[in-house]
């Protein structure tokens, strides 16, 4: 086990759709992948560096009480051309939720709400490629 806390990485983020169909073609067209597990109901996509999953969720099955707007955590994703991928993101029918902001050295962030609702942060990240060992030192 990493650490003493126990905590790993996260595992899966998950969102939810009233239209569970029209979301899937969504993100398919986001991460230019089909999901790998597509059932009624549930799909999820493994993306990135990592194949972290996202799961997309009918809204059907969202349990009481969950918002009904964009509310919440914000899980940002790494990206190499913040301005770029935002764009693609609102000209796919993204609407914004945050501009692009500098938070300080080398950390870029921006938000967008998918056309389902749910928040999608984007960003560049110093310490995510010295993870990777990408940032040439």
């Amino acid at each position: 086990m990493a650490g003493s806390n126990g905590f790993r990485g996260f595992g899966t983020m998950t969102i939810y759709a009233a239209d569970h169909k029209a979301a899937i073609d969504w993100y398919t067209k986001v991460f230019g992948i089909e999901p790998y597990y597509n059932k009624p109901g549930y799909s999820e996509f493994r993306i990135g560096d990592y194949q972290n999953e996202i799961g997309i969720i009918d809204a059907q099955y969202a349990p009481p009480g969950a918002a009904g707007k964009p509310a919440g955590a914000i899980t940002s994703w790494h990206v190499d051309d913040l301005s770029g991928t935002l764009e693609r993101l609102l000209s796919l029918g993204a609407t914004e939720y945050q501009p692009i902001i500098e938070r300080g050295e080398g950390f870029v962030t921006a938000a967008v709400v998918d056309p389902f609702g749910n928040i999608l942060g984007i960003m560049t990240n110093p310490h995510y490629l010295e993870i990777l060992g990408e940032n040439g030192n």
